[in-house]
């Protein structure tokens, strides 16, 4: 790995360093701290993500519950349409029942005509 300097040869020969901390400004220890802070908390949040996306029990876990939740959501949801067709069948069961009864009277009355006629 080779390090590059910025900076120009100063008349000994060795090299200044020009662009480097002093145009930034220095960092300081309390700085420096926070920041070592804030990267041991991001290699946490790292970590933590690596170790759940290799605990293969806990993946499968979690998908059990959410294909369980969503069978239960679509029980209920045909429960549900069950018991509306259930209601609008007895709205409707009168009617119904009106209808084949005069079916009923008809196909009687068409019987009895039929048998006049051919007496």
């Amino acid at each position: 790995m080779t390090h590059e300097v910025k900076g120009s040869a100063s008349p000994s020969g060795a090299h200044v360093d020009t662009g480097g901390e002093a145009a930034r400004g220095a960092k300081g220890p309390d700085e420096l701290r926070r920041e070592i802070e804030r990267t041991r908390h991001e290699l946490g949040d790292t970590v933590e993500e690596l170790a759940g996306k290799m605990d293969v029990k806990a993946r499968a876990r979690a998908r059990a519950d959410e294909l369980r939740d969503r069978a239960g959501a679509m029980t209920v949801q045909m429960r549900s349409s069950a018991a509306h067709a259930g209601e609008v069948g007895k709205q409707h069961r009168t009617q119904l029942m009106a209808a084949a009864g005069a079916l009923v009277m008809l196909a009687v009355g068409t019987a009895v005509m039929v048998q006049r006629r051919h007496h």
